[in-house]
C-alpha cells in the first residue's frame, strides 16, 4: 500500500477492508435474535392479556387487574427511559474514544514548531529553484541538518531522492515535497521491522516495563501519562519508585501515582533501587498486576557507578520474573537534539534498550532528531510526547508525523486524491 493510501486512511479514519465487509454484512432482511427478543417483550409489556384475561375474568382476578394495571404504563415508560440511559452512555463513551483525525492533529499541532521552521525553508527552497538540479539539492542538505534529522540519514536521502528524481526525470520542484515525504517514510521504516507496540504478556502474567533516562527529560512524567493510558486500556498498573537518589523524586511519582489512581511502591530517600524494585515485583505478583513501570534515577553517561547500578537493577528485575525487564524505554529530550543521540547510545551500551520515548516533541524545532535516532540507532521510537495534556502520549507512527512535517503540501495532494 502506497505511503498516500495509508495516510488517506488513516486521516479519515477508514476500517480495513475486511472490517467494513463486516460492517457492510450486518445490514441483513432477517432480524437479529436480540431484535426479535426485544420485540417480543416489548409486545408482552404491551399487551394487556398478559395481565388479565380477556375473556370471563374472576372476581379475585379482576380485582388483582385493577391493581396491576397502573402501574403497567409507569413500567414500560421506566425500561424506555432506562434503554435511552444505556444508549447515551453507550453513545458518551464512543466520544471519549480518539479519533483517527483527533490523533493525527496531535502530530500537526505537536510539530507546529518544526514545520513552521523546516516546512517554510522547503518551501522558500521551491519557490526559489524551479528546477531540480545539484544546487536545490546542496541546499536541501542544510535544511535538513538544521531539523536534526542527521548527516548519515540526510545523505541516504538525498542518494533516494537523486535516484528517484533521475528515474522519473522530474524536472521542476513541483511535488519535491511528496517525494521527500514518501522517502522519509521509507527511511524510517526499512532493515528491521520493530514493532512500535508494547510488549505487553498474556492475561495473568506481569508485565515489567523498566524506564532509564538522564534527569530533566520529562521521564517520571511520562510514567505517570504512560500508566494512564495502561489503566484506559483495561489494564492494572503498578509503578515502583527507583530514584531514590534525586531530592523530591519518590514524592513526584507518588503525586503522578495518586493522579492516574495507581499504587506506588517506595522506601526512603537514598535507599537501594534493587531492594526496591525486588519489593515491587513481589507486592505485583502479591496483587495479580498486569504491568510494574519502574522508574530509575538520572543516570549521566559519565558516571561509571551509576551504569552499573543500572545493570544492578536489570539483573535483580530479571532474577524475579523470566524474560524482564519486558520493555526497556529510554526517555529522550527531543529538545536537546544531537545530545539526545549520544545518550542513547551509551544507553544502549548498558542496557539493552528495546524503544525510545521521545519527550517534549512540541517544544523543539528539530523535531527531525527523530529519523537520526532510528536511522542511526536502530532503535524503535515508541511514543511522542505532543503536549502536557494526559493524553498527549501518542505512539509514534511515521505516516503522521510525516504529515506533521508537511500537513499542509499533503493536504492538498489528498484533496487531489480524493478529487481523482
Amino acid at each position: 500500500m502506497s505511503f498516500f493510501k495509508r495516510l488517506k486512511d488513516k486521516l479519515m479514519g477508514n476500517p480495513e477492508p475486511e472490517k467494513q465487509d463486516q460492517l457492510e454484512g450486518e445490514v441483513t432482511e432477517d432480524k437479529p435474535k436480540d431484535v426479535e427478543e426485544m420485540e417480543t417483550i416489548e409486545a408482552v409489556i404491551e399487551s394487556p392479556d398478559v395481565v388479565v384475561p380477556v375473556e370471563h375474568p374472576s372476581v379475585e382476578e379482576q380485582t388483582l387487574s385493577n391493581e396491576v394495571t397502573p402501574v403497567k404504563e409507569p413500567l414500560k415508560e421506566e425500561i424506555e427511559v432506562i434503554d435511552e440511559t444505556e444508549e447515551t452512555e453507550a453513545v458518551n463513551e464512543e466520544e471519549k474514544k480518539p479519533s483517527a483525525w483527533s490523533i493525527t492533529a496531535k502530530f500537526k499541532e505537536g510539530l507546529a514548531k518544526t514545520r513552521d521552521t523546516f516546512t517554510s525553508k522547503v518551501n522558500d527552497l521551491v519557490a526559489r529553484y524551479r528546477k531540480v538540479d545539484e544546487d536545490f539539492f546542496e541546499e536541501l542538505e542544510d535544511v535538513l541538518l538544521q531539523a536534526d534529522v542527521g548527516f548519515e540519514t540526510v545523505m541516504e536521502l538525498m542518494e533516494k531522492l537523486r535516484y528517484e528524481v533521475q528515474r522519473k526525470n522530474i524536472k521542476d520542484t513541483e511535488g519535491i515535497q511528496t517525494l521527500i515525504s514518501e522517502k522519509l517514510v521509507e527511511i524510517y521504516e526499512q532493515g528491521e521491522q520493530d514493532t512500535i507496540s508494547l510488549n505487553i504478556q498474556p492475561q495473568g502474567e506481569l508485565t515489567v516495563i523498566l524506564f532509564v533516562g538522564v534527569n530533566g527529560v520529562g521521564k517520571t512524567t511520562t510514567i505517570g501519562k504512560l500508566a494512564h493510558r495502561l489503566q484506559s486500556e483495561g489494564k492494572t498498573v503498578m509503578l515502583a519508585a527507583g530514584d531514590t537518589f534525586r531530592a523530591g523524586a519518590i514524592d513526584q511519582l507518588q503525586v503522578w501515582g495518586d493522579r492516574v489512581g495507581c499504587e506506588v511502591v517506595k522506601q526512603s530517600e537514598g535507599s537501594d533501587p534493587a531492594a526496591v524494585m525486588y519489593d515491587a515485583i513481589q507486592a505485583a505478583k502479591k496483587r495479580n498486576v498486569d504491568v510494574l513501570i519502574c522508574d530509575t534515577a538520572g543516570r549521566l553517561q559519565n558516571k561509571v557507578n551509576l551504569m552499573n547500578e543500572l545493570e544492578k537493577v536489570h539483573r535483580v528485575i530479571a532474577r524475579e520474573v523470566p524474560d524482564a525487564p519486558h520493555e526497556v524505554l529510554l526517555a529522550l529530550d527531543a529538545t536537546t537534539g544531537q545530545n539526545a543521540l549520544v545518550q542513547a547510545q551509551t544507553f544502549k551500551e548498558a542496557t539493552n534498550v528495546s524503544g525510545i520515548v521521545l519527550t517534549k516533541l512540541d517544544g523543539t524545532a528539530k523535531g527531525g532528531i527523530v529519523l537520526a535516532i532510528r536511522n542511526k540507532l536502530h532503535i524503535p521510537v515508541k511514543f511522542v510526547g505532543l503536549g502536557e495534556k494526559m493524553d498527549d502520549l501518542q505512539p509514534f507512527d511515521a505516516e503522521r508525523y510525516v504529515y506533521g512535517l508537511f500537513a499542509e503540501g499533503l493536504e492538498k495532494e489528498l484533496e487531489k486524491m480524493t478529487e481523482e
